[in-house]
């Protein structure tokens, strides 16, 4: 999975084709599935790998692409417009999806 991608929707793409169709969001209390009703707290996480795209006309537009399993099987996505240190979430969520540039 050591690839680059030209967009983010390029990538989602790609990544989904590879077995990664689940589509996470961020929650108080971790990832959320919502097609499956399931919470995952970041100790049932692991980011298999990140993406980065910024925006063309301003470099601060950021969104990151999360390649995400759960221990329960899961394979999933989940963007992140603004980074995960924009808004409220546990600790370990941060440290999770921390990503040291």
């Amino acid at each position: 999975m050591d690839k680059t991608y030209t967009s983010l929707s390029v990538a989602i793409s790609a990544l989904q084709k590879e077995g990664y169709t689940e589509d996470f969001n961020l929650c108080d209390d971790g990832l959320e599935n919502k097609k499956r009703k399931t919470v995952h707290p970041a100790n049932e996480l692991e980011v298999v790998k990140h993406y980065r795209f910024e925006g063309m006309t301003n470099p601060a537009d950021n969104t990151v692409l999360y390649v995400i399993e759960t221990k329960s099987g899961e394979k999933g996505l989940l963007v992140d417009a603004y980074g995960a240190y924009s808004g409220q979430m546990p600790e370990g969520m941060v440290q999770k999806l921390k990503i040291d540039y």
